[in-house]
C-alpha cells in the first residue's frame, strides 16, 4: 500500500522527579545498611558517573572488542531526551530508527532496515511482532539494561539473522553488582497531541537489586509503568491504479506532461489515486514492563541464572475518517499529469464519499522465561547451558464491548463529480460535489453504506537451547581462545483471522437515511486538523467533517438492520464471525539446528600486535506451514465500486507446505595496533536474514473485496531461501584522550537471493468477470448512445434494464460467457541478482577534560544498487531505509546538573 501521510506534530515534555537516591539505569547508586548513619555515610562516598562515565565505558568496550562494535552502557540510558532503546540506539554510527506514535520503535543500520537486523535478549533470539522477525524495541523498557552492542561484523558465536547487524541487549546481572541497590523514579509526560484523553499522564519505575550469603544467591527485579494519550491526524492516499482505461476527452479537460513519442503519444505508464482520505484517531496506550532475575552460585565455579522478562502494553484507538473511493474509465471529466505519469488532478463521477468511525483495543503480551547454568570446569575450559521460551502476542479483541476491531461506514452516493487535487501545497485535497448543490452532505442525506468487523488474534514464540563452550590455550604458541557451540532454535508463528464481510443496510440499497436522527451527526470544522501544513486547516478544500457516536450506530444498526428487516445473512452484528464473512488460520514452523567454532590468535608482526578471529557457522533449518483457509467460488457485483468474493459455506481446505535450506557461514577478524592510541580493523564474513515468517506461509488467499483494480491476491513461498551478504569492513580508530576517540570506516555488502515480491495475473477456472462481459459492454454501449456518462451505477441500473436479474442479496451474479477474472497474485520470491550496497562511516567523541562538557558526531554516507526506479512497473527489489544519517550530541555534567542535547539526522 502506498501512503502519503502527514502526522502533526507533537511536542512531548517530560519532568522527571527521583524519589529515592540514585539512578539505577546509571549506577545503583543507592546502598542500605541497618544503622542510619552508617547508610548516610555510605551514600556520600559513592560516585555516580554519569554520562561522561558512560562515554568512557563504552568508547573502552568498543576498543577492547574483536570485529566492528559500537556499544552504549548503562550511564548513557534512560535519560531524557532517550525515551527508550531505539531512541539511544539512534547515536551509534550508521544506526537510524523508525518511529511509531511519536516513539523509536525499530532501527535500521547501514541502510538495511528491520527485517535485516537481529535483536537478542542476553545472547537470546527473540520473537518479533506481527508476521515479522523485527522486535519492537518501544516495547522494552531501558531502566533494566546495562549494556547495548551492535555488531556490525558477521560473528560466529551469534545467531543468524543481522545481515545488517546483530544488537544485543544485557541486562542486570545482580552478582555483577553486589551490594543493595534500588532506585524509583517517577515522569510526568504532556503531549500537546491529545484531544480526548489526558494531556498529562504518568511514567514510574522501580528497581532493586541485592545478593545475599556471601554473595552466593542474588536477586533483581523491576517495573515500569508508562501510559500516553495521543493524537495523529493524516491525509491518506491507500494505493493507486496503473494504467487505468482513459477516456476521450477534449483537449482543454487533458494536461499530459509525460514525455511523446515521434508520433505524439505519450510515454510511460500512468497512475490514478484509488481513493483520497483525510484521518483523525485518539490513542491511549498503557505500557508495564516487569523482569525478575535470580542467581545461584553454590561454588565458585557455578552459577545458575533464571530470569523472566514480561511486557504488557494495550493500545485503544478511536479514530474518524472521511473521505472518497475511485473507480476509473468513463467517469473521468478531466485530469492532469505530471512528468512521471501521476496524477495530480482528476475530475471523477460516481462512486460515493464515506465517514468512517473505527474502534479498537489490542493487548501485546511478550514474555521470556530463561534458564542459564555457566560452568567454569577448570582454568582452561568454562562451559554454559541456555534455554529460554519467549512468546510474543497481539490480540485486536479486546475491545470488551466489541470483541473485534469495527468500522462504520456511513455517506451518501448522492454525488455529481468529485475532484482530487495535489497540484500546490503539502496536503492532497479531495472535494465532493453533492446533488443538493453544495460540496457539505447534510446529516439527512446520511446513509449506511457498509460496516466490517476483524478479529485477527496471533502469536509468535522462539525455544531455544544453547550450549556453549569457551577453552583458554595455556601452550606457548599464538592461538588464545576456541569458542564452540551448538543450538537448537525452534521459531513459530500462528494466528487466525475472522472477518464479518460487508454488512448492514449494505450500499445505500435500499436507503436508510431514517435511522440516523440528524441529532446523532455533529458537525466539525478542521481549523486544527494538519493546520502546520501549506493547504491544511481551515484552507483544506473539503474543511468540515462529521463525528458521531459509534455505540449510538451499533445499537440502532443492530434494532434495525435485522434478518426480518433485510431478509437475509445482511443483518447487522458486531462478531467478526458473521455468517457472511471468512475465517482463516495457519501456523509456520522454524526449526533451526546450528554448529560454530570460533578461535581467537595473538601475535606479533614487525612492532605491531595484530589480533586474529576466525570462526565459521553451520544452519540447517526445515519450514513446515500449514494453513486453512476458506474455498472461493464467485465475485458478486453489488453495484458502484462494491464486489464481493463468495465462498462455499463451512468448506475450508487444510493446506501443508514445507520448505529448507542450509547455510555456512565463515567469518575473519583482523586488528592491528598501530600504536597505544591506533589501531586498524578488517573484517570479512558472510551473514543472512531470513525473509519475513509470514511470507513462509503457504496457501493463496483472494481479496474478499475485489473491487476493479483490486482484484488482488497474496500467497506464500514455504521454500523462500534467506538473503547471504558477504560484508567487508576496514575502519580505522585513533583514541586521543581518555573518552575521546575518531574513528573513519568503508564497508561494503553483496547481497544475494534478495527477496521481492513479484506479481503474477493469474485466472482461476470457475471464477468469471461481470466488469467487461458481454451485459457490461452492451450496458455501456447503450448509456454512450444516448449521450450519458457512463458511469457504474449507470452501468449497473443499465444492466438490470436489459434484463440482469438481482439474486436475493441484490447481486448480480457472473454468466459463463463472461471473462475469466485475471487477479493479480503477490507471491514472495528470491531474485537472481546480487546488490551491492556500500559506504563510509565517520565518528568523533570528544570530552572536554574537567570541565563536564563533551561532545558526539557520527555521519553515515552510503550507495548502492538498490533503490527503486518509480518510472517503471516492472518486478523491482528495492531497500527500503537505504540513506544517508548523521548524529550530534552535546552535554554539560557536574555534581547538581545533567543536561543533554541530541540531533538525529536522516535523508
Amino acid at each position: 500500500m502506498n501512503t502519503i501521510n502527514f502526522t502533526k506534530s507533537r511536542l512531548a515534555l517530560c519532568v522527571s522527579a527521583v524519589l529515592l537516591s540514585g539512578s539505577y539505569s546509571q549506577a545503583f547508586a543507592a546502598d542500605n545498611d541497618d544503622k542510619k548513619k552508617e547508610k548516610k555515610a555510605e551514600v556520600e562516598t559513592i560516585q555516580v558517573s554519569g554520562i561522561r562515565g558512560g562515554l568512557i565505558r563504552s568508547m573502552d568496550l568498543r576498543r577492547e572488542e574483536k570485529g566492528v562494535v559500537d556499544l552504549i552502557s548503562a550511564e548513557d540510558m534512560g535519560k531524557f531526551p532517550d525515551t527508550n532503546l531505539a531512541e539511544s540506539l539512534q547515536r551509534i554510527p550508521g544506526v537510524t530508527i523508525s518511529r511509531a506514535n511519536g516513539e523509536g520503535s525499530q532501527i535500521t543500520v547501514r541502510g538495511f532496515g528491520p527485517a535485516f537486523n537481529l535483536v537478542t535478549l542476553n545472547g537470546r533470539q527473540m520473537p518479533g511482532s506481527g508476521n515479522t522477525r523485527s522486535y519492537n524495541l518501544e516495547n522494552l523498557s531501558s531502566d533494566n539494561v546495562t549494556t547495548l552492542e551492535v555488531h556490525k561484523s558477521a560473528r560466529a558465536t551469534n545467531p543468524t539473522g543481522g545481515l545488517g547487524a546483530t544488537v544485543n541487549i544485557v541486562t542486570t546481572k545482580p552478582l555483577d553488582n553486589p551490594g543493595q541497590r534500588y532506585s524509583v523514579s517517577a515522569k510526568a509526560i504532556n503531549d500537546t497531541s491529545n484531544v480526548e484523553g489526558r494531556d498529562v499522564t504518568p511514567e514510574y519505575s522501580a528497581l532493586y537489586s541485592n545478593t545475599f550469603a556471601d554473595e552466593k544467591f542474588g536477586v533483581a527485579f523491576s517495573y515500569v509503568h508508562h501510559r500516553r494519550d495521543f493524537q495523529k491526524q493524516s491525509a491518506n492516499i491507500q494505493g493507486w491504479q496503473a494504467n487505468v482505461a482513459l477516456p476521450t476527452l477534449d483537449e482543454e479537460n487533458v494536461i499530459d506532461r509525460r514525455a511523446k513519442d515521434s508520433e505524439g503519444n505519450p510515454i510511460g505508464p500512468h497512475f490514478f489515486p484509488r481513493d483520497m482520505n483525510y484521518g483523525i484517531e485518539n490513542v491511549a496506550r498503557e505500557r508495564v514492563n516487569s523482569s525478575l532475575t535470580l542467581q545461584f552460585a553454590p561454588i565458585d565455579s557455578v552459577v545458575i541464572s533464571a530470569d523472566y522478562v514480561r511486557s504488557d502494553a494495550k493500545v485503544a484507538t478511536n479514530a474518524i475518517s472521511w473521505g472518497m473511493w475511485n473507480d476509473y474509465g468513463g467517469n473521468i471529466n478531466a485530469y492532469e499529469l505530471d512528468a512521471n505519469g501521476t496524477a495530480i488532478f482528476a475530475d471523477m463521477s460516481g462512486n460515493d464519499g464515506s465517514f468512517t468511525a473505527s474502534r479498537g483495543t489490542t493487548e501485546f503480551e511478550e514474555e521470556s522465561v530463561g534458564l542459564n547454568i555457566a560452568w567454569q570446569v577448570n582454568e582452561s575450559l568454562a562451559l554454559s547451558l541456555d534455554y529460554h521460551d519467549s512468546t510474543s502476542s497481539a490480540d485486536n479483541g479486546a475491545d470488551k464491548n466489541l470483541g473485534s476491531y469495527g468500522s462504520l461506514v456511513l455517506g451518501s452516493d448522492q454525488l455529481r463529480t468529485k475532484t482530487y487535487d495535489y497540484r500546490e501545497g503539502e496536503v492532497p485535497q479531495g472535494i465532493i460535489y453533492w446533488n443538493n448543490g453544495t460540496t457539505v452532505l447534510a446529516p439527512s442525506e446520511m446513509d449506511s453504506h457498509f460496516s466490517q468487523f476483524v478479529h485477527s488474534p496471533g502469536e509468535s514464540g522462539v525455544k531455544q537451547t544453547q550450549i556453549n563452550g569457551s577453552w583458554e590455550n595455556s601452550f606457548d604458541i599464538p592461538l588464545v581462545t576456541v569458542n564452540f557451540g551448538a543450538a537448537h532454535t525452534k521459531q513459530t508463528i500462528g494466528g487466525s483471522n475472522s472477518w464479518s464481510g460487508l454488512i448492514g443496510g449494505f450500499l445505500f440499497n435500499p436507503s436508510y437515511t431514517e435511522l440516523f436522527p440528524d441529532s446523532m451527526f455533529v458537525h466539525n470544522n478542521t481549523d486544527n486538523f494538519l493546520n502546520e501544513l501549506a493547504g491544511g486547516g481551515s484552507n483544506l478544500g473539503s474543511n468540515y467533517y462529521y463525528t458521531f457516536d459509534f455505540d449510538e450506530v451499533v445499537a440502532r444498526s443492530k434494532a434495525f438492520l435485522t434478518n426480518e428487516q433485510l431478509g437475509g445473512d445482511d443483518y447487522f452484528d458486531t462478531s467478526a464471525t458473521h455468517p457472511l464473512g471468512t475465517k482463516s488460520q495457519g501456523e509456520v514452523q522454524e526449526t533451526t539446528t546450528s554448529l560454530y567454532i570460533d578461535s581467537q590468535w595473538e601475535f606479533d608482526v614487525s612492532d605491531y600486535a595484530v589480533s586474529l578471529n576466525v570462526g565459521l557457522r553451520y544452519e540447517e533449518t526445515d519450514v513446515v506451514s500449514s494453513v486453512l483457509q476458506p474455498v472461493p467460488t464467485q465475485v458478486w457485483w453489488k453495484g458502484g465500486g462494491e464486489w464481493l468474493t463468495q465462498y462455499l459455506p463451512g468448506e475450508n481446505n487444510f493446506l501443508t507446505q514445507e520448505g529448507e535450506h542450509d547455510v555456512v557461514l565463515p567469518m575473519m577478524d583482523l586488528k592491528v595496533d598501530l600504536n597505544d592510541e591506533m589501531d586498524v580493523r578488517f573484517s570479512w564474513g558472510k551473514s543472512i536474514a531470513r525473509g519475513p515468517l509470514g511470507s513462509l506461509a503457504g496457501g493463496r488467499t483472494l481479496s474478499g473485496s475485489p473491487k476493479i483494480g483490486s482484484r488482488n491476491g497474496v500467497q506464500g513461498n514455504t521454500n523462500l531461501q534467506p538473503y547471504e551478504s558477504t560484508n567487508l569492513d576496514l575502519v580505522y580508530s585513533y583514541y586521543y584522550a581518555p573518552g575521546s576517540y575518531a574513528s573513519v570506516g568503508y564497508f561494503n555488502k553483496k547481497v544475494k537471493n534478495f527477496i521481492g515480491n513479484r506479481i503474477v495475473s493469474t485466472t482461476i477456472d470457475g471464477f468469471h468477470d461481470i466488469y467487461q462481459g458481454p451485459r457490461w459492454q452492451q450496458a455501456e454501449s447503450d448509456i454512450v448512445a444516448r449521450g450519458e456518462q457512463a458511469t457504474n451505477d449507470v452501468i449497473f441500473a443499465q444492466m438490470q434494464a436489459n434484463g440482469a436479474t438481482l439474486n436475493e442479496g441484490g447481486f448480480i451474479t457472473p454468466n459463463s460467457d463472461d471473462p475469466l477474472i485475471e487477479w493479480d497474485i503477490s507471491q514472495p520470491f528470491n531474485s537472481s541478482d546480487e546488490k551491492e550496497v556500500q559506504g563510509i562511516e565517520v565518528a568523533v567523541q570528544h570530552l572536554f577534560g574537567e570541565s563536564g562538557f563533551g561532545l558526539g558526531v557520527n555521519a553515515t554516507l552510503v550507495d548502492g544498487d538498490v533503490e527503486f526506479d518509480v518510472s517503471s512497473l516492472e518486478q523491482q527489489t528495492p531497500l527500503e531505509g537505504l540513506s544517508d544519517s548523521a548524529n550530534f550530541q552535546a552535554f554539560y555534567e557536574d555534581d547538581v546538573w545533567s543536561v543533554k542535547v541530541t540531533y538525529a539526522w536522516r535523508d
